[in-house]
């Protein structure tokens, strides 16, 4: 388990707020996108982040609390595991102490050039490593 993480400041904005006046449930998807993107451009490096890819495979949710307009919201990303071509996260959404979503999920690395799945260098993943300690 590497568990690196990443704190990325939730930025909410009045479009993201839906019909019942809490934050719609679309927006937490793009969170832990921007959230998980976020780390990996701080850790990997700028080679590896011009020569790969994200895509999303699997996301997994578990909304616990509403989120509004005015709250400070933060998605902490969690790297769980690099296993061949796939990073596993943890996202764990945060207004305060409380927690308002809790997301798993599963990502494919691709080759930026190729848009083909490619595993991980071993130096990049020994970077997350690093940054686990």
């Amino acid at each position: 388990m590497l568990a690196a993480r990443h704190d990325f400041r939730v930025h909410i904005e009045p479009s993201n707020i839906d019909f019942m006046g809490h934050v719609n449930n679309v927006i937490y998807i793009k969170w832990v996108q921007s959230a998980v993107i976020a780390h990996w451009e701080r850790i990997a490096g700028p080679e590896a982040v011009v020569a790969h890819l994200w895509v999303a495979l699997k996301h997994e949710i578990i909304y616990r609390k509403p989120a509004f307009l005015n709250d400070t919201i933060v998605a902490t990303a969690i790297l769980d595991e690099v296993r061949r071509e796939s990073a596993f996260y943890e996202t764990v959404i945060r207004r305060g102490e409380d927690i308002v979503a809790h997301v798993k999920s599963r990502w494919c690395c691709l080759d930026a050039k190729t848009l083909r799945p490619t595993r991980l260098g071993g130096d990049i993943v020994k970077r997350f490593l690093t940054s686990a300690a």
